[in-house]
């Protein structure tokens, strides 16, 4: 297993704002407005739930906002006839009440608006264009869109991707095959990440853990695939 050890935050923050994802901020204290970006979260980033661990690893700081009308469609959502909705909706709400409480980020509730659009994206969209802020969400479609409109984007998924171990040929690691692959003879297997891997010839090992050599890596829209050879 790899994990990430977060040294000093301000380490972390530099190599953020050399990336242009983080502002530089101006000050901070603990006792009074946290100076810093401003990011507009969506309603996508609050029901995903990762956020929390974003803030407490010190990738995110200064002031998160959420409009009125964000909490709504949460609270529509939680209202929701249907279960798996309800769920949702209830996990976004619960997630926006610990981000209040923790001292590493401002939570600015506000009543903004954006009277000369509709959908909530495109109104998260204006509001940060208004402000120079950011947009910080795991929406495909809100990424592309903000994007188009020079909106900088913070988007989980992107950053879920970035974090995951590099692997280059010739690397070992130790797998369990779970099922076959497309390919005859191929078995796949996962990490804890979510990274495929394709075992060449491991269509036998069903249900094994077996030590297999990394002999290539592709990145595709979907994500990253490892194929490796067992050792």
């Amino acid at each position: 297993m790899m994990g990430l050890t977060v040294a000093k935050r301000h380490d972390l923050a530099d190599g953020l704002r050399a990336a242009g994802i983080l502002k530089t901020p101006e000050r901070a204290t603990k006792s009074g407005p946290i100076d810093g970006p401003v990011i507009y979260v969506d309603t996508s980033a609050l029901i995903d739930g990762r956020i929390t661990d974003v803030v407490a690893a010190g990738f995110l700081y200064g002031t998160l906002v959420v409009p009125r009308f964000v909490v709504d469609e949460l609270q529509a959502i939680a209202d929701s006839r249907e279960q798996a909705r309800r769920v949702r909706g209830r996990r976004g709400l619960e997630v926006l009440a610990v981000l209040q409480k923790d001292p590493r980020v401002a939570v600015e509730l506000n009543d903004e608006d954006a009277d000369n659009v509709t959908t909530v994206d495109a109104k998260l969209i204006e509001l940060a264009r208004r402000r120079s802020a950011g947009v910080l969400t795991d929406d495909f479609n809100l990424n592309r869109v903000a994007q188009l409109h020079e909106v900088r984007v913070l988007n989980l998924n992107h950053l879920a991707n970035a974090l995951k171990p590099a692997f280059l040929p010739g690397d070992g690691i130790r797998v369990k095959v779970i099922q076959q692959g497309k390919e005859p003879g191929q078995g796949l297997a996962y990490l804890d990440d979510g990274t495929m891997i394709v075992v060449e010839g491991g269509g036998t090992m069903i249900e094994r853990e077996i030590d297999v050599t990394v002999v290539r890596v592709l990145q595709t829209v979907a994500g990253r695939m490892v194929f490796a050879q067992p050792r």
